[in-house]
């Protein structure tokens, strides 16, 4: 049987694999020192959504709420006639 020489290819993936490995590690370096990082930008996102349902989604910030809060199943309706 004839060996399929396809050592070129093992090697590549051996670095693809490295070099994820590679990246992984300086995200873990960076990111390392704030372990809450994505828990810090939900709870940010939170606070907003929440300030914004206080001023009736009223601020230019806010907009982007106005399209998916008005339906039935959250039970938020916002009249855009009010802004006017």
């Amino acid at each position: 049987m004839k060996d399929p020489h396809n050592y070129a290819q093992v090697g590549y993936a051996m670095i693809a694999v490295s070099a994820s490995l590679a990246v992984i590690g300086l995200l873990a370096l960076f990111l390392g020192a704030d372990v809450l990082f994505s828990d810090n930008i939900q709870r940010h996102n939170t606070q907003h959504f929440n300030e914004c349902k206080l001023n009736d989604f009223v601020p230019e910030d806010c907009v982007k709420y106005r399209d998916r809060i008005n339906n039935e199943i959250s039970g938020i309706y916002v009249d855009p006639e009010k802004w006017e």
